[in-house]
Formats: C-alpha cells, sequence, structure tokens
C-alpha cells in the first residue's frame, strides 16, 4: 500500500492521512483512560478492600521492628504457652513469641511475592515485545523457548531447583522470578502483534524513531492493562509458593519467620485439635494476603474490561 503524506504536517500513514494533532490526541488520550479504570476500580468494593488489606499488610512488614513486641527470635521460658496478656498469640514450641514472628513473617511474603513478580515481567516484557515486533525466526525462537519452559510442571522444577542451589529468600525469589515469565511473554507477544499495526505506531517508524522508542514508549503503554492483571494475581501465585516451600522446609529456613515454616506446627495432630494459636494465625494471614490480592486483581480486570468495552 503506497504511503501518503500530509503536506502540512508531513507525518505518513499507511492509509489515508493523518496529523501530528492526531498522534498527540492519541497519546493524550492515556491519562483519561486511566482515570476512568481508577476511578471504576475503586468502585468495586472487594477490590477496594482488597487493596486496603494488602497495603496495611505491606505496612505491617516495613514497620515490623517498630510494631513488634518482642524479637522474633527470643526464646521465653514459656514453651508452647496460651495467648496471654505477654505473649497475645501465645508461645511456640522453642518459646519463641508467635505474634512477633507472624508480624517478621510478612516481610518474606511481600518480598517473595513482589520481588519475584517485577523479575519475571520484566522478563516477560522483553522477550513478548521483541517477539511479537520483530516476529519471524525471532518469534519463532523465542516462542519455542517458552513452549519449553511451560511443558515443565513448575512447582516441581522450583522444588528441584531450590533444593540444588540451596534455600533461602534470595534463592527462592530468583528462581521463582526466572521461571514465571512465560505467561507474560505471551501475553505481551499477542498485544504487540495488533498494536504495532496501529496508525501511530507506523508512523513512529516513517519518522524514523528508534526501535527502544517505538517499544517502550509508544507500543508497551498500550499493552499494561492485561500486564498489571497478570502481574497481580502472579504476586498471590508466589505467596502461595513461597509458604508451600517453606512448609516443605525447602524455603525459609528456622529461626527466620516465615508464614509457611510456622505452619509446619500443624503436621501434629496435638497441635491441630488442642493448640490452635500455632497454625491458625499464619494460615489466616496467607488466606489475607491471597484473598486481598486476588481481589485486587480481579478489579483491575472488570475495570479495564469495562472502560475497555465503551
Amino acid at each position: 500500500m503506497a504511503m501518503k503524506l500530509n503536506p502540512n504536517k508531513n507525518v505518513p500513514e499507511a492509509d489515508g492521512l493523518v496529523n501530528s494533532e492526531q498522534i498527540i490526541e492519541k497519546f493524550g488520550d492515556e491519562e483519561s483512560y486511566l482515570h476512568m479504570v481508577g476511578r471504576r476500580f475503586f468502585k468495586h468494593r472487594l477490590a477496594f478492600a482488597g487493596l486496603i488489606v494488602f497495603v496495611l499488610i505491606i505496612l505491617i512488614a516495613a514497620l515490623a521492628p517498630v510494631i513488634s513486641p518482642h524479637d522474633p527470635n527470643k526464646i521465653f521460658n514459656e514453651f508452647e504457652a496460651a495467648p496471654s496478656a505477654s505473649h497475645l498469640l501465645g508461645t511456640d514450641p522453642v518459646g519463641r513469641d508467635v505474634m512477633s514472628r507472624l508480624i517478621y513473617g510478612a516481610q518474606v511474603s511481600i518480598s517473595v511475592g513482589i520481588g519475584a513478580v517485577a523479575i519475571y515481567v520484566a522478563i516477560g516484557i522483553v522477550l513478548g515485545l521483541v517477539a511479537g515486533y520483530f516476529g519471524k525466526w525471532i518469534d519463532m525462537i523465542i516462542m519455542r523457548l517458552t513452549d519449553i519452559f511451560m511443558s515443565f510442571p513448575y512447582f516441581m522444577v522450583i522444588l528441584v531447583l531450590v533444593s540444588i542451589i540451596g534455600p533461602s529468600l534470595f534463592n527462592i525469589t530468583i528462581v521463582i522470578g526466572l521461571l514465571g515469565w512465560p505467561a507474560i511473554a505471551r501475553l505481551v507477544r499477542g498485544s504487540v502483534l495488533s498494536i504495532k499495526e496501529m496508525d501511530y505506531v507506523k508512523a513512529g517508524v516513517a519518522l524514523g524513531y528508534s526501535t527502544p522508542k517505538i517499544l517502550f514508549q509508544h507500543i508497551l503503554p498500550n499493552a499494561l492493562a492485561p500486564i498489571l492483571v497478570n502481574a497481580t494475581f502472579g504476586v498471590a501465585s508466589a505467596i502461595i509458593m513461597e509458604a508451600s516451600l517453606s512448609f516443605l522446609g525447602m524455603g525459609v529456613r528456622p529461626p527466620a519467620a516465615s508464614w509457611g515454616n510456622m505452619l509446619t506446627q500443624a503436621e501434629s495432630i496435638t497441635v491441630l485439635s488442642s493448640q490452635p494459636w500455632l497454625w491458625i494465625p499464619p494460615g489466616m494471614m496467607i488466606l489475607l494476603a491471597v484473598l486481598s490480592v486476588n481481589f485486587i486483581g480481579d478489579g483491575l480486570r472488570d475495570a479495564i474490561e469495562s472502560q475497555n468495552a465503551k
């Protein structure tokens, strides 16, 4: 198809005429779009409640040294003590304060949840942009690599890798981050395939914009909506993954506090039946964290879909 030029603005377009004012209007719509999505999100009651709960958990993790009543590793002479004025959630079999360990355990879950997702979102975005924009053999190689990663059982691969390199907070975050990118890469690639055919992208190419500028300033902002939704649900998955690994003894090792390794106390029938303060608090915190993040994801998805339907 022949390229046409607007003699007044000298901005090419594939079909018809487009001027610089139309391009500016295209990018000017982004702020109002985000504003409308935000308004719809805050009207979603469960999403708003989930946001409040998750922010509170983040604040608890950040202020753990200030609000924790005791050192999480300090051992008292009271073993498996029931909740009391001095220990609001009792003590564990070693004599450590359960509430203090619960508060410090939030740091682990938040660190893994946000850190791992940040790593694999960054990897997925770059690979998805490159695959979708360049296509051909580059797209084929990246997508086949994605298929290989997705063909293995996710949890089992993480379990094996962590057992090889050693269980720790840093290793868990890195392993989850390096293995979680395929879904994001596929999502971004699909968005890029349609966005790169838009008029304003073709105009940018004709004007001689560099490829990184087109990818990260023109295409990526218009593909962020599904990425944010997927990343939100990914935080919940990473929190569950860390708790599962710690419960199995392949995550954060004691004496470091983690909601997952606190739940190992629930392996005993005696604890399950007569000492609920040892397992209910960490279980409830995992439940609250995951539900709040999922509600946020639902709210984002509904807000974006409602706005796009207009």
